[in-house]
């Protein structure tokens, strides 16, 4: 069975020592979208934030957002995902094409005062993923450092990496890679820039993505990579999927291998296995 599905899939592939690998109109300085690899921003965010007495990881959610139902869900709960929220926002009510339009900061700010109801389990228990709950964190952060999340993590995590003129919370109108639809038409993205943002929704360029891994987790230059980086064995990776982009970001602890994958188009598990499958090979020349 191929790897690759039949259709043209714009892809970019960045890996140390090697000139990136571009397929099908993708670029290394064009701007393409994180999905879920926001949360490593946010995370680092957190991180940061603490190390620098800005407020502690074991916050209660209220201390941050005083609208927030006391519950005990604390900021390190919500980064671990052991928040015991759902995955999703409660009462998601946005069309298939657009899920998160509807979950504005308006909608989030209702959904904290209730915060203890939409816990599917008490906060502690459990790893369940949750985008519902980074949001939360990012509404937290924000409100700490009484900025933007955007700027938050331009000053805790771009700016000292270097990369804060190629992340974005919004894609300007120049280079951008969307989809286009049947009929040539570029594909409206998910809208992202409300609520969720935190938890999906930043923009970089692939070249801003290799400096970030190799930033955090080789180089580790603001300390120990935040614990929102998933771990198997000495692989610690994360990934992102929206409605046409997926992104595989990883490395080797002690090793020095990382890879970027970025795809647009085909299924997010096929770039998951592609980045996988590309560190796996750099062990085994070792």
């Amino acid at each position: 069975m191929s790897l690759w599905p039949a259709r043209r899939v714009p892809l970019c592939v960045l890996r140390p020592g090697q000139e990136p690998r571009v397929e099908h109109g993708h670029a290394p300085d064009t701007l393409v979208e994180l999905g879920s690899l926001t949360k490593v921003l946010t995370g680092t965010a957190l991180v940061r934030m603490a190390a620098a007495g800005l407020l502690e990881l074991d916050d209660p959610v209220e201390r941050r957002l005083p609208k927030a139902e006391p519950c005990g869900i604390t900021l390190r709960h919500l980064m671990e995902h052991t928040s015991g929220l759902p995955r999703l926002p409660p009462g998601l009510s946005g069309p298939r094409r657009d899920p998160y339009v509807s979950f504005t900061p308006q909608a989030l700010t209702q959904l904290l005062g209730r915060l203890g109801k939409a816990a599917v389990r008490p906060a502690g228990q459990e790893e369940e993923y949750s985008n519902f709950g980074y949001a939360v964190l990012g509404a937290a952060l924000s409100a700490a450092a009484r900025q933007p999340y955007p700027e938050v993590v331009r000053t805790h995590v771009l700016a000292p990496l270097g990369v804060a003129d190629e992340v974005t919370a919004v894609p300007p109108a120049g280079p951008a890679l969307r989809a286009v639809g049947r009929f040539g038409r570029e594909r409206a993205p998910w809208s992202m820039g409300g609520a969720i943002l935190p938890a999906g929704g930043m923009w970089a360029t692939p070249r801003a993505l290799a400096a970030l891994v190799t930033g955090l987790l080789v180089e580790r230059r603001l300390g120990e990579p935040a614990p929102t980086w998933q771990t198997a064995g000495r692989l610690r990776w994360h990934n992102g999927a929206t409605r046409d982009a997926s992104v595989f970001a990883g490395a080797l602890a002690g090793t020095g291998e990382w890879v970027v994958v970025h795809r647009l188009g085909g299924s997010p598990e096929e770039t998951d296995a592609l980045g996988v499958r590309l560190l796996e090979e750099s062990a085994g020349r070792r």
